[in-house]
């Protein structure tokens, strides 16, 4: 099998509709994916570093395992039942964000910004796992 790693820096893939993609590996560095509905996408080790995933941007579902999200913007971002397992989140902006039921096991969230209405899965404790909140 041939796998054929996509190069999207910088790219404006705002509003699109890329469910069930196979993105695994992507270069998505500075995206800008604000309203994209990647819900079930496959971004498994994607490097989303600084991407743009806000505004209901939909990650339900999506496989992120091992993916670089590092300073990225998820302001009110959907990641209900995604699997972060392994995932850099440090720095990320998870205000408003909805987290329910995501997998985060192994995930480093070392200074994400989370507020009171950020939506956790369980009985999971932000702050213990080194996520920040802020008055936002």
């Amino acid at each position: 099998m041939v796998v054929i790693a996509l190069k999207l820096r910088g790219a404006d893939l705002s509003g699109l509709d890329l469910s069930d993609a196979n993105l695994r590996g992507a270069d998505l560095r500075q995206a800008d994916l604000s309203g994209a509905d990647l819900s079930g996408a496959d971004l498994d080790g994607a490097d989303l570093r600084w991407a743009i995933l806000h505004d209901s941007a939909d990650l339900s579902r999506a496989h992120l395992n091992g993916a670089d999200l590092h300073g990225a913007i998820l302001r009110k971002a959907v990641l209900r039942k995604a699997d972060l397992s392994g995932t850099d989140l440090s720095g990320v902006n998870l205000c408003i964000g909805d987290l329910r039921e995501a997998n985060l096991t192994g995930a480093d969230l070392t200074d994400a910004k989370c507020n009171a209405n950020t939506k956790w899965p369980g009985d999971f404790d932000p702050e213990a796992a080194g996520a920040v909140l802020v008055d936002d």
